[in-house]
Parts: C-alpha cells; structure tokens; sequence
C-alpha cells in the first residue's frame, strides 16, 4: 500500500483507525509531540487486542494504524495486532522513529514484524537524527525498499523555507531514486517543543456571517489514545486529554468496532465538523462563539448547549448524506496535508498501473 493509497483514504470517515500503543519511547527528540520518554504510560495488551477482536470480514476498517510513542516497543503486541487485522482483511501501518536502527542489524523480531506491515513509515528529521543517524535509518529502509516493501518517510521542519529540509529531501531522493514517498509537515510548538518553539496563534477576530466552511478531516478516523479512549480526532491535544466529551467515541475496553464507527459516523457535531468545520459551525449555530485558533474554536464551540440543538435539524435533513459524500469526494480529489511546497514528494514511486485507489 503506497502512501498516495492511503492518503485517498484519509477523508473516508471510519475508513481507519490510529492505535496509540504506548507513550514510551526510548528517543528524547526535542520536538516529539507526546513528550514521550520511557518511563511514560501505555494501556494493557488486551484492551488493544480485545478491540481489534471485534473487527470481522463483514465490518472493519480498511486501515490499522500503528503508532506511539514508539509502537515497536511493543513488537508482540504490534505483532498480534496484525495476524488479528490481516484475518479480516485490514492492512497495517506502523509508524517508527527508528530506535533500532542504531544497532548494527535489526532485531530478528522487529525485523520480521516489519516484514508483514503493508505500510512501513519512518520518521526523519534533524531531531531524530540527533538521537539516530540518517546513514542508519537509510541503511535500514534499503533492506525493505530493495525487496520491495511499501515504505514512506515522514520528515518536518520548522516551515517551507527551513534549510534542513531542502537538504534532506535531496539526500533521500538522490539515495532512493525517487522510489520512497515523503511526507513533509512542520514542527507545531505541542509536546516538548513547547518549551522552545515561540509559534503566535493568529488572532481571529469576529468573524462575518458568510464565512466559508473549511472542513476538517482529523475527525474522520478514530483514535484509539493512549488511556484507551476512542475520540474522533487525532489531534494531539486531543489524543493526550483531557478528551473533550463532544469528540469522546467511547473506550477500547468496553466498546467493539462496530459501535465506535456507527458513532463516528452518526455524531452529528462530529459530522458537522467534517462537513463544514468549527469556524462555520461557530457562527452559524453558537452565537457567533469563535475564538482564537480552528481546534481551539471546535473545542469551545461544543460547551455551547445550543449548538447540537440547532445543528440536529441541519445534520438530520436527507440531502446531508449527499453533500458529506461530496465534501468527502473533494477532498479526496486534492487532500492537503503537511507542507504544501512539498506536496508533490508523496507521489515518489508511485506507480498506477499496479495499483487501485480506493474511494470509500
């Protein structure tokens, strides 16, 4: 599964879901938005497996994505998780910041877990590099790229214009032949980088009724956070809580898949989100109640006891099902996601002919 093919995805509501395996991690990257360490917290094995259990050939997502922390610090688990997921017919992502790869050869278990992901994507950027080498993350990706396994890099920056990346993505193009896809984002001032990164929200003043709507796609796939809480967002302020109730799905422990997903999909403040974001929602149906910031807004606009009073007879009408499947079917046509000088780098080897995008 290449990166375009699940980026396709990426509007699709309930079409993934994002298990927070663990927040330990054993790099100290200072721009690490969990502010993982490792002695930091994770969930039992079983609450993670118990839900993946409830996934069936008939009903389950088309995506499991792994991530942390480091998700590989749990290698059985991540392990059970995809003989559980491939059973049905899920595919695997797992997400690493490449710990291992400072070691000579990869440990036998990583090693083989890796091979079973149908997606494998590596996090580079000169704060990892500080706590593990480009030449070893690049020894490590050839093994998997040379006998052909999908793989991608995730790298950020501090914004289009930071030096590091424009020398860093030469490097990987020129070392990869343009075979590896990369993801470029920018570093956000959350998680450790907060105590160093001064980034001004910018202030939003009274916004005119004919505001635009801006749809949000971080509320169409569930996360799994790392207390076990399912939400419908997998923004980080989100995912750490404490979960705002409006965007709260349930819990792993107690819930199976079927019933997060008919939540997901059935919310109608989380629909409204997705169709015409929380800016549009704020004005339209809270008394003008936007703030400073979009998530900022979507997380105030909810303590309004109004707005789902007037949003249910907007979300209930039956021509909404039409417009979310428009809205979804746009976003799939030009999905933006990170930085977007760089937007072209995900479609590196990329081949079509071998491959069919699903569209939900």
């Amino acid at each position: 599964m290449h990166l375009v093919d699940m980026l396709a995805l990426r509007p699709v509501p309930a079409a993934a879901v994002f298990f927070s395996l663990t927040r330990r991690c054993p790099l100290s990257c200072a721009h690490c938005s969990t502010n993982s360490m490792l002695t930091s917290d994770e969930q039992p094995a079983e609450v993670f497996l118990r839900f993946a259990d409830s996934f069936t050939s008939a009903d389950h997502p088309e995506i499991l994505m792994l991530t942390g922390g480091e998700a590989l610090l749990r290698v059985k688990l991540v392990q059970q998780l995809i003989e559980r997921a491939h059973a049905v017919g899920t595919k695997v992502c797992v997400i690493s910041g490449m710990f291992f790869a400072r070691e000579p050869t990869v440990p036998p278990l990583i090693r083989d877990v890796i091979a079973t992901v149908d997606h494998f994507t590596a996090s580079l950027d000169v704060f990892h590099e500080q706590q593990v080498p480009r030449a070893q993350v690049f020894r490590v990706l050839h093994e998997l790229v040379d006998r052909g396994q999908d793989v991608s890099l995730q790298v950020v920056g501090l914004d289009a214009h930071d030096p590091y990346l424009a020398e860093v993505i030469d490097d990987i193009r020129q070392t990869f032949a343009d075979r590896v896809p990369i993801m470029v984002a920018q570093v956000r001032a959350v998680g450790r980088a907060k105590t160093w990164l001064q980034q001004q929200p910018a202030h939003l003043p009274h916004l005119p009724l004919d505001i635009d709507p801006a749809p949000c796609v971080l509320a169409a796939w569930p996360t799994v956070a790392f207390d076990g809480a399912v939400v419908a967002c997998c923004n980080q302020a989100v995912v750490d809580g404490p979960h705002p109730e409006h965007l709260l799905l349930g819990h792993a422990a107690v819930d199976d898949w079927t019933t997060i997903r008919e939540r997901c999909l059935s919310s109608h403040f989380v629909r409204a989100i997705r169709v015409f974001g929380p800016h549009y929602v704020a004005e339209r149906y809270s008394a003008g109640n936007g703030c400073d910031g979009y998530c900022a807004t979507c997380h105030k606009v909810a303590n309004d006891p109004a707005v789902i009073t007037q949003l249910e007879p907007v979300i209930s009408r039956a021509t909404m099902p039409i417009v979310e499947q428009q809205v979804m079917l746009m976003q799939q046509e030009r999905f933006s996601q990170g930085i977007l000088t760089y937007e072209h780098l995900r479609w590196l080897g990329y081949a079509p002919e071998k491959r069919a995008v699903c569209v939900g």
